[in-house]
């Protein structure tokens, strides 16, 4: 068998590298800044449920804009995206559980004290809900979530944060 010369092995070699080099994740890009939403002209945000997470991983608000919040159930189960803060989240996990043992389908009717709704959105496999929503504009000290309290779901780890960023701030 024939070798290479070391000026092509070395050749070779700093190619390889050049091309293991580009591969490399980097730096995340830069989230680009957020033009709020109003009544008249609504920010579009998309907000997959999957079995079991969300997409994106972080929400991001803007104190008093309007939203159209697309809910998009790419995932096989029943899903549910709450929004709000810890007494919110804690209120939908004990509404939801008392539906441990439900058949297979529509989530039950449940239902927690409106001062902790926040807001709730039940989506079906394969479908997407829209809802035109105003975000609040003073926003809680505690921080806010977005979560799935479906039996087990958050246990699983459906739970992400909601990110609070300022009028046209890159987070």
């Amino acid at each position: 068998m024939r070798r290479a010369s070391p000026i092509v092995a070395t050749l070779l070699s700093m190619a390889v590298a050049v091309v293991a080099a580009g591969c490399e994740a980097g730096p995340p890009p830069v989230t680009p800044p957020v033009v709020p939403g109003a009544s008249g002209a609504p920010r579009e945000v998309n907000l997959i449920a999957k079995d079991y997470s969300f997409l994106p991983d972080t929400l991001d608000l803007v104190p008093g804009e309007t939203v159209l919040l697309h809910v998009i159930n790419g995932g096989l189960e029943v899903h549910e995206a709450v929004i709000g803060d810890a007494a919110v989240q804690d209120a939908w996990e004990v509404a939801e559980a008392a539906t441990v043992g439900a058949p297979p389908g529509p989530t039950p009717v449940v239902s927690v004290p409106p001062d902790v709704a926040g807001l709730r959105i039940v989506v079906r496999s394969g479908e997407r809900v829209d809802l035109v929503w105003t975000v609040p504009v003073a926003t809680p000290a505690g921080a806010w979530q977005v979560g799935c309290h479906i039996p087990g779901h958050w246990a699983r780890g459906m739970v992400i944060p909601v990110r609070w960023v300022g009028a046209a701030s890159a987070s």
